[in-house]
């Protein structure tokens, strides 16, 4: 199989932890009712490291993954992407660090229907100016193992296809850190065991990030780290598979 190109990060940033968020709130003003989606959120990840976000239905998980993936700002708190301030940072700002370093799967896929998978995976490339989208995007289709798909749409893909389209076209620009929401969510069991073994195999052999939003235990235990969330707070950052189950059967107590 194909791999990705190798990141290269200097001496100087060698020593940081790759995300740090210290005191993190959000707040969600609806008018006459503020709704605290996280409160006092804080949490180093490491590079390479493989975290599931796990919790019920209005946990924070899905907030907490967007202020990581840069898609939305805290309230409150700070929040250093490789040693930088994002909490700060203009619309535009935080959509270049998203389109550099981070990559995106969701439990959608979010592919455009009536464009082929080889030019839905080449999309970020436009973004970013490559000269070699095409050539990348293929690579990185048979990656993910649905090269022989590449001029396909996506109504004639299974949804394990659709969603590998979708992971290449997460990885086409080679980021630190893949954000996956629920990426399983539409897929039948073998399928979406399929993806974990992807994932894991990302993880391990490409050294890539990977911050899972699942509420599925069986596709939570693939990470090496459980962060529970309840009611907007982190009530549980272990790498014990057993605790963050504990943590999260607490709630109905």
């Amino acid at each position: 199989m194909q791999t990705t190109r190798k990141r290269i990060h200097s001496a100087e940033n060698s020593e940081l932890a790759l995300i740090e968020i210290r005191d993190v709130d959000k707040i969600y003003d609806l008018g006459e009712v503020k709704v605290e989606a996280l409160r006092n959120a804080s949490l180093t990840l490491e590079e390479g490291e493989y975290v599931a976000l796990i919790g019920a239905s209005g946990s924070g998980k899905s907030t907490l993954m967007n202020i990581l993936g840069s898609l939305d700002k805290p309230t409150n708190g700070t929040y250093l992407l490789a040693g930088e301030e994002v909490s700060n940072m203009s619309r535009d700002e935080r959509a270049k660090i998203r389109n550099e370093r981070i990559g995106f799967v969701f439990q959608n896929f979010n592919l455009l229907a009536r464009t082929p998978a080889i030019e839905n995976v080449e999309l970020p490339l436009l973004y970013s100016g490559s000269t070699e989208s095409k050539k990348l995007a293929r690579e990185m289709l048979e990656r993910v193992g649905v090269g022989d798909r590449a001029h396909h749409h996506p109504n004639q893909l299974s949804g394990g296809q659709q969603q590998r389209v979708a992971i290449a076209r997460a990885l086409v620009n080679n980021p630190s850190i893949l954000l996956a929401d629920e990426p399983t969510g539409n897929l039948d069991t073998k399928t979406s065991h399929d993806m974990m073994q992807l994932f894991k195999q990302l993880n391990e052999e490409n050294g890539i990030t990977i911050i899972l939003v699942t509420h599925e235990r069986d596709v939570a235990q693939f990470a090496n780290r459980w962060i529970v969330l309840r009611d907007g707070n982190i009530v549980a950052d272990t790498r014990d598979f057993s605790e963050a189950l504990i943590a999260l059967e607490t709630r109905l107590m």
